[in-house]
């Protein structure tokens, strides 16, 4: 299916995330912050990005500007559990940087999924045209 690119500080929701993306029999990629992320791109481009937007060396809204400058129509889910400040400001900058959906942590699941598989669907339309 597809390849996904899980971003997270945090090893615990990186093997969460890797679990609910393996159950819909896709394939992922782990890295710990936006700048091991961006590396992943070198060897292969993901078909899809999750990223935490709190995170050490490069955070995830410089990760999704610069992944939106390289690869414009690649499907991003961002999410945050805000850290000192509400989650959703960090949630409408990420959309303002090219997310195409966020979440606040904790994530529904079922609902990550549901998102996962229409991107999927849409990337895969825009591919075709």
């Amino acid at each position: 299916m597809a390849l996904i690119l899980l971003v997270d500080d945090d090893p615990q929701m990186l093997h969460l995330l890797s679990e609910v993306v393996q159950l819909d029999g896709h394939q992922s990629i782990m890295a710990e912050d936006g700048e091991l992320a961006l590396a992943c791109f070198e060897h292969q481009a993901p078909d899809l990005v999750i990223t935490d937007i709190l995170m050490p060396n490069k955070e995830g809204l410089e990760f999704i500007a610069e992944v939106r400058e390289d690869y414009p129509d690649l499907k991003i889910i961002a999410y945050s559990g805000g850290g000192s400040a509400d989650p959703e400001s960090y949630l409408e900058f990420a959309k303002g940087m090219g997310a195409d959906r966020v979440f606040s942590k904790p994530m529904p699941l079922e609902l990550l999924r549901n998102e996962i598989s229409e991107l999927l669907q849409e990337s895969e339309l825009q591919q075709a045209l």
